[in-house]
């Protein structure tokens, strides 16, 4: 015969007859279950090139990690709260931060190291000479911010966009962008159109990146103005690593806009 949980009235008659009435043990939450993740690069301040080698230490935690040859990095198993941090590397100034980390949170974030001052150096090391100069043939950058999306760009994976292709095109909306892309397909009705992969099953939205983020809300109604550079890839064999996730089959869409991420937090 199955157990049936006491009533209070069976409690009160156990008690009164000296039994001894222990409660049930509470469930207790799994160690780290709740911990935080701080992920990102670590990048030279005057360069803009990736920090291999750097050391990311939650100082009030005593975790570490160390950066790979993209600079990149990541620290789980945070404890929610203030954590303070340090980025250390060989030849830079050592990089302290403060961040508020969510319970189960993902933060990223990209930190900038300064390289250490010629005073550090001794006389008997070996003076730079002066090159002659090189005529330069290739087509400027985007600047340090846009580091990762020039490197990806040089794979030839995927499809993409400046602001100046943009601008030369004379398009209306993001969406008219991705009408004019290889391998997507736009599904409108009921005003609005939105973004398919024609490699993706029907009904499986391709994800979006803005400034790095995710953000599936946001992503499809990005103003055209604000859009600095564009990234499509329609399948799972296109997308890059760092982009991975349930949806990646899907297609990525990643948006680089004019503000770029909320300032650092130091």
């Amino acid at each position: 015969m199955p157990l049936r949980p006491l009533t209070a009235i069976a409690c009160a008659a156990l008690a009164a007859s000296g039994a001894i009435v222990r409660p049930a043990p509470l469930v207790a939450q799994r160690p780290g279950a709740l911990a935080a993740t701080f992920q990102g690069r670590v990048y030279d301040a005057v360069s803009g090139a990736p920090i291999a080698g750097a050391t990311v230490t939650a100082t009030s935690a005593g975790l570490s990690a160390r950066s790979d040859s993209l600079g990149r990095f990541q620290l789980p198993g945070l404890p929610p709260g203030i954590v303070r941090l340090l980025v250390t590397a060989p030849g830079y100034q050592r990089g302290p931060l403060t961040l508020p980390f969510a319970p189960r949170e993902v933060l990223e974030r990209e930190l900038e190291l300064e390289p250490l001052g010629n005073a550090a150096a001794t006389d008997s090391a070996p003076r730079a000479q002066r090159l002659p100069a090189v005529p330069v043939t290739a087509m400027p950058g985007m600047g340090n911010r846009f580091i990762d999306f020039e490197r990806r760009r040089a794979t030839g994976r995927g499809q993409y966009r400046t602001r100046d292709e943009i601008d030369e095109g004379q398009y209306n909306s993001l969406q008219d962008i991705l009408r004019n892309m290889r391998g997507v397909q736009m599904l409108c009705g009921g005003g609005s159109c939105l973004a398919q992969m024609v490699r993706a099953p029907m009904g499986c939205p391709p994800l979006y990146i803005v400034d790095e983020r995710e953000d599936n809300a946001f992503g499809p109604t990005v103003a055209l103005r604000d859009i600095q550079g564009l990234e499509v890839y329609t399948g799972a064999g296109d997308v890059p690593g760092e982009f991975a996730g349930t949806n990646a089959g899907c297609g990525v869409i990643v948006i680089w806009t004019t503000n770029g991420r909320a300032q650092r937090r130091k």
